[in-house]
């Protein structure tokens, strides 16, 4: 899979999205389409809104393909240091809060920031990544 991350920056935060992560939740379009527009090029528009309203917005991505850094905080951004926090969603993923090092089976580490989606039902196509096949699949917790 290709690890591909594209920035887009009003000048004071810049949106990071990587698409590989991405899981079309559409919940950045609904909740700010100003700046998320899925049918424009490039769809992310920093300028469309207040750095306010998109940082509010982008942490509200539920598979963590979209975060975010203030421009003048850019070099403080590697040295994010936090505690994570761990939760299961009903017969969904288990959603990891904070900063998390992802190591896959090759070896290669993938670092997150904001919210990441782990599979739980054992059937996502983007292990270990949750890609809502849940949903499709029927998965159920067990009782």
């Amino acid at each position: 899979m290709k690890d591909i991350t594209k920035k887009y920056s009003n000048g004071e935060v810049t949106i990071v999205w990587k698409p590989e992560v991405c899981k079309h939740s559409e919940i950045c379009f609904h909740g700010l389409p100003e700046v998320f527009d899925p049918k424009a090029k490039p769809w992310i528009n920093a300028d469309g809104s207040t750095t306010d309203r998109i940082i509010r917005q982008v942490k509200k991505c539920p598979s963590g393909a979209l975060t975010f850094y203030l421009n003048n905080e850019a070099d403080k951004a590697a040295e994010i240091t936090a505690s994570s926090l761990s939760e299961t969603v009903p017969n969904g993923p288990r959603l990891i809060y904070g900063n998390v090092l992802i190591k896959n089976t090759a070896g290669e580490e993938t670092p997150f920031h904001m919210v990441t989606a782990m599979c739980r039902c054992g059937s996502s196509s983007n292990m270990p990544y949750c890609d809502g096949t849940h949903i499709t699949n029927g998965y159920k917790d067990n009782e």
